[in-house]
């Protein structure tokens, strides 16, 4: 089955809809007090929780997209529920996070949003959207269009860091108790050095969709997460939807062994042996890859 251009179109139309609903649902509940949860997930404590916000952001999104599931044949893929394995089937299967970043979600802190993704059987990403109740944005990308953030095409050109510029490394809260934290930390103040910026600051925050997009920023940035034996690393859901937005705005997005994201495995959902690399530049992108190498 082929997709055409006006039907990514109408697609991501509707994962925005499903997305600023579920948003506005998200930001209704998000100065009140929510049951939370725990659930079988990857070994960090932001995998492991849930809340009825989830679930309730997913119920919202799923009655948006189902119709389109059975309109273009779409599989669908949500964290919320048990992975069905359609996605190995056909041809295209929407990836959902119904609230990406429910960990910063219960503490009351930025990072939270809604992520929906249309991704090929083949693993490769065609739609992206996440929107963030919290600022009101919303980013969007459709496969050999374009990446728009709030309506205005996201244009992050490559540029020399300037002296007075700090590079910011962003990674998940859980890579503080890796015993790589240390020796990366002072490497990557290293790397900062030599391409030219000021300094390096580390932001140990969640969820992944934001992490990705404060990429896109202003400042420059890049947001990693190493490969690691324990079973997490993210899930599909936490990256279909910013690889494509990267993809298109011509933003470097990789694994950490410069490979493309497989976001299709067969078997389980999680990353943790590939791990990620958003980065505001090649440069940037080639020296973490060549870092991650003599870490091992």
């Amino acid at each position: 089955m082929r997709l055409s251009a006006n039907d990514l179109f109408l697609l991501c139309q509707c994962a925005i809809s499903a997305a600023y609903q579920a948003g506005q649902m998200i930001a209704r509940h998000s100065q009140r007090a929510v049951a939370v949860n725990t659930k079988n997930g990857g070994s960090s404590l932001a995998a492991q929780v849930v809340t009825e916000v989830d679930h309730l952001s997913q119920d919202i999104i799923l009655q948006i997209l189902k119709p389109t599931c059975a309109m273009f044949d779409l599989a669908l893929l949500s964290e919320e529920s048990p992975d069905d394995q359609e996605r190995l089937r056909k041809d295209f299967f929407w990836s959902i996070d119904p609230l990406d970043g429910t960990l910063p979600f219960i503490e009351g802190l930025p990072g939270y949003s809604v992520s929906i993704g249309l991704v090929s059987r083949e693993g490769a990403p065609l739609i992206g959207v996440v929107y963030d109740p919290l600022t009101q944005t919303l980013y969007h990308a459709i496969k050999q269009q374009c990446a728009w953030c709030n309506g205005h095409i996201i244009n992050r050109t490559a540029t020399p860091a300037l002296p007075a510029q700090t590079l910011n490394f962003i990674t998940d809260k859980s890579f503080a108790t890796d015993p790589l934290y240390q020796p990366t930390l002072l490497a990557l103040e290293h790397v900062a050095i030599d391409l030219g910026y000021a300094d390096a600051s580390f932001l140990l925050q969640g969820g992944a969709a934001m992490n990705a997009c404060q990429v896109l920023g202003a400042t420059p940035a890049c947001y990693f997460k190493f490969p690691k034996p324990q079973t997490g690393g993210g899930s599909i859901w936490d990256y279909a939807a910013t690889a494509c937005l990267f993809q298109e705005a011509g933003v470097p997005v990789s694994d950490m062994f410069g490979q493309s994201l497989d976001l299709n495995p067969d078997g389980a959902t999680f990353m943790n042996h590939c791990g990620v690399l958003y980065c505001v530049d090649q440069a940037l992108a080639r020296r973490l890859i060549q870092l991650y190498q003599t870490q091992r």
